[in-house]
This record gives C-alpha cells, structure tokens and sequence, in this order.
C-alpha cells in the first residue's frame, strides 16, 4: 500500500530536517519527501498540525516472555509500545529460560514477528542462566543476530569474571555491554534511596554510591578489556560526573536515563508506596536536575523506559515485599512531551534525538531515521493533545504507575511500522507482515 501524509511538520535530527513536507511511503519504505509530491495511487491521510517523526527506539524493555507469562508478553508488550509511539525495542534477557543460547533469541523474534506490532532486538545475557559465574554462549548469540549483552537487573558480582567476559566479547565485531551497574555488596536488603525520605518512612535505603562505584568500575574494566560500554539506568549526579570523565578520555562509553529518573524523585514513594519502587531507586531533586542537564549537553545520550511490569497485586504488597519494577512503555512519550519538552527543558529535536535516532545508532539498527530508502517506522504527534495517565487503559498487563492520573498535553497519535498504520488515535491493530 502506499501512503502519502500532507500538511505535517516533519522532525529528523539524522538529517538536520524540520520542515512541513509530503511523506510517501510505498513497499514499506520512505519512497519520497518533498513539496506537492504526486499522490497517484496512494492513500492521502492529512496530518495538518501534526509532527512526523522516526519511530521511537526503546534499549531497555523487559517482556517477560518467555517464563513470566503473568506479568508480560510480548504481543502485550508490543502493543503497549505501539501504543506509546515506539516502533523498536530491545528486549532484556532476564526471562526463564534466560536469553543465554541462540534458541531463545529464536523464539522471542519468532514470538515478535508473529504478533506484527513492532520490531524486537533481543539482549542476550553476559552469563549462563544470569548466574554471574561463567560467560553465555557468545558465538551462538553471536550469530542468531545479538549485538549487546547483558545482565541487567543481576550485576556480575566478581570483578575478575566480568574482565574475562569483556576480554572474550571484545573479540566480536559491533558488540556492546549494556551495564546494570550496581555493587551488591551496599545496596542489597534496601528499598529506596538512601536519605531524608528513607529515614522518615523508617525504611532500608539504597546509597548512591551504590550506583558510582559500580559505573566505576564497568567503564575501567572495558576501557582495559577494549569493549563498548553502555551505562543502562544512571540515577545520580556522581555517575553523571563518570559518564563525563570517561567521554572527555575519548572512551566508547554511553549512558541512558529513564523518564521516571528524569521526573520522579525519592519524595514519591511517601505517595505512591510500591508502584515508585524500582532500581535504580529514585533519588533527590539535586540528581533529577543533574540528569536532565547531562541529557539536554549529551553526557546523557539516550532515553529508555526500563519498562518492568509485575502483577497489580505484587505492587500493591509493602516496599519490602513488593518487586522492583515501573511500567513505562505506554507513559513515556507524553510524560516528556508535556513535562520536558512543552516546560522548555528539552527541545523536541532533543528528545526526538535521544529517544530515537542515537539509539537507533547505538545498536546499527535500521531505524531513527525518515530518509528514502529507510523501513517507514514513524510515529506522529500531538503537541495539543490532552492525556490522562489511566492504568486501567493500558495494553500493558501491568495496569498500575505511580504517574496515575497525571494531565498531560502531548502524545502519539499514530504508529506507523513498515509502512503499516499500527496505532492510531490510541488504538492498536495489529499488522499481518511488515
């Protein structure tokens, strides 16, 4: 089918393009972008006040499937992306059985590909089973396709072992760590950040240096090991300062932040118990302001969710009981819009930048990108358009944030994948093939 929208400003970093431009679409690609294209044949959709932009490309999703069935699949978790006007993802490998041999990648793309919401990237983890002790199959991950590993959410503990599996990695072409970078030894048994707040709600806390000394010691290993290191989550002000360092040695070193980092702090787990428990924990004002100013000079280089559901019922037991985890596939897209982007804090070509293109980047993949040639993954926006954060609306299995009842001014009002409608005005259809 072709496709050509008019009358939509259309936002590409990766080509210095803001402009208002016909965008065709044919065989699933940009076919043209111009003034008055010629519309023979096509299905002209006018998106007059609307924004074109790449389809947004999330590093840091985790679908549960296979093993966590109850939480999250991926067709529930496609749709939710589609919903929020993401278009790729990559997907944690802290499933059951874990993402650690090229069956499982298999599976996940064949799963993926079958729902047809979205494209799917799978992580494949740095240890067998994410126990931390011996390296996963490389070469078998290797060539089912993955290019970053990790363990996130289970830091490899030994440092010895984590050298050896940079050293062993480093002999892949295109390969990068994605760090969950956390010493276990000084946050295990806490449940929130360590200070004011932890100390007046009498609970365990989580010390930012936690954080620091981990991120730390991930960039000096790969520096030494010669591997690409990307730094997932950072919460505070001092792994920002070693984000800093590490980029002004000319190290191959990214980081990542989350809207929930970005917007929340550790005040509100008084408000919203077990729904604002996630790890890293959210912290004070002071890292929330660091963290937006590392994201608006690129200290920061991408944004991501870490969309990590869990059941309603096992965020609604106390801090000590309930899992960590924060839904965000469905919230994110509006949260920036109306928080950051609509406040000044953030241009649109900024978030489209880091939400996008530099992920798309970052893993070489065929997206963050409106140039000819390219698969036609775009999602359009409605800078005007009022949101209200409703769990119980989700496409998500997990129905709960700590964002709920938020009003919010912008959202995704279309995703298109390979050339195919997928969302629009909230609704998700799913594609047959693209």
């Amino acid at each position: 089918m072709r496709i050509c929208f008019t009358g939509a400003r259309i936002i590409d970093p990766s080509r210095q393009l803001d402009r208002q431009l016909d965008l065709l679409l044919a065989e699933g690609k940009v076919a043209a972008l111009g003034e008055n294209l010629p519309k023979d044949g096509a299905r002209v959709i006018d998106l007059s006040g609307k924004i074109i932009v790449p389809g947004f490309v999330d590093l840091h999703v985790h679908l549960r499937e296979p093993g966590y069935e109850s939480k999250e699949t991926i067709c529930s978790g496609l749709s939710a992306a589609a919903a929020g006007g993401i278009t790729s993802l990559a997907c944690m490998p802290n499933t059951a059985p874990a993402v650690d041999r090229a069956e499982v990648v298999e599976q996940i793309i064949a799963r993926a590909e079958q729902a047809g919401l979205g494209r799917v990237y799978p992580v494949g983890a740095l240890t067998r089973k994410r126990e931390g002790r011996q390296a996963a199959d490389f070469a078998s991950l290797y060539g089912a396709g993955v290019r970053a590993f990790s363990d996130d959410g289970s830091p490899v503990e030994d440092s010895r072992v984590l050298f050896s599996i940079f050293k062993e990695l480093s002999r892949f072409d295109d390969v990068v760590v994605l760090a969950h970078s956390e010493d276990l030894s000084l946050s295990r048994g806490g449940v929130m950040h360590e200070g004011r707040w932890s100390k007046l709600l009498k609970q365990p806390g989580i010390p930012a240096v936690a954080e620091s000394i981990a991120v730390a010691r991930d960039i000096l290993l790969a520096e030494a090991a010669g591997i690409r290191l990307h730094l997932c989550h950072i919460s505070t002000a001092a792994a920002v300062e070693w984000v800093a360092w590490a980029k002004a040695k000319g190290l191959p070193v990214t980081a990542e932040v989350t809207p929930h980092h970005l917007l929340l702090t550790d005040a509100a787990v008084e408000r919203c118990g077990a729904l604002a428990k996630v790890n890293p924990p959210l912290r004070t004002e002071e890292d929330c302001t660091a963290l937006r100013k590392a994201l608006n000079s690129g200290i920061i280089d991408i944004i991501a969710t870490d969309h990590a559901p869990h059941r309603s019922e096992e965020k609604e037991l106390s801090l000590l009981e309930a899992p960590f985890g924060i839904t965000g596939l469905e919230t994110a897209v509006p949260l920036l819009l109306s928080e950051l982007v609509n406040k000044n804090l953030l241009t649109l070509p900024g978030l489209v930048e880091a939400f996008s293109c530099r992920p798309a980047r970052l893993l070489n993949l065929p997206a963050g990108t409106i140039k000819p040639g390219a698969p036609a993954d775009l999602t359009v926006l409605d800078l005007n358009a009022p949101f209200v954060v409703e769990p119980q609306r989700f496409y998500s299995q997990a129905r709960h944030s700590p964002f709920t009842g938020w009003q919010l001014t912008g959202l995704p009002v279309m995703t298109v994948v390979g050339g195919k409608i997928i969302m629009k005005e909230g609704v998700v259809s799913r594609a047959s093939k693209f």
